[in-house]
């Protein structure tokens, strides 16, 4: 697959992300969990991807199968604030 150079730094930005689900990923951009991971260890440096790894390995949110049914939202509501 090829992706633009905006769609590449959306996914990034999606997988960053603590409350975006890899399947939410997958969904827009049909890339599965470890392709995502395959992607991020190519865009990063090696310390980042490291920390992401750290991060998202057993995070719940990351998993829809494992998240709270509760959280029925990928974001926060104070993640996108409008700009003036």
């Amino acid at each position: 697959m090829v992706f633009s150079v905006d769609e590449l730094s959306r996914i990034i930005e999606m997988a960053w992300e603590d409350r975006t689900p890899f399947e939410a990923i997958e969904g827009l951009f049909g890339l599965p969990e470890p392709r995502v991971i395959l992607l991020m260890r190519r865009s990063l440096k090696p310390k980042s991807f490291k920390v992401w790894r750290e991060r998202v390995s057993g995070r719940t949110t990351k998993h829809l199968k494992l998240r709270d049914p509760n959280v029925i939202r990928a974001y926060s509501f104070s993640q996108y604030k409008l700009r003036h």
